[in-house]
């Protein structure tokens, strides 16, 4: 019996989507000096992480999951 996945690393792409958007968030702000509370920079940035592993998750299950036809 095979993994459904050949690669399931290729499952963790999407969550990394949420990653680079999560930094470039707390980036974009922080290096130019912009005038916003460094907590909606941290809780915004916090949230997109968080929201990249779960969704890495996510989509490993799903495809795991799936039947093979």
């Amino acid at each position: 019996m095979h993994h459904p996945l050949r690669h399931p690393r290729n499952a963790a792409f999407v969550g990394i989507i949420f990653l680079v958007v999560g930094i470039i968030y707390y980036a974009v702000p922080t290096l130019q000096d912009l005038p916003i509370l460094s907590v909606e920079v941290a809780a915004g940035t916090t949230l997109l992480l968080f929201l990249g592993v779960a969704m890495a998750i996510m989509a490993y299950v799903l495809i795991a999951g799936s039947t093979d036809e």
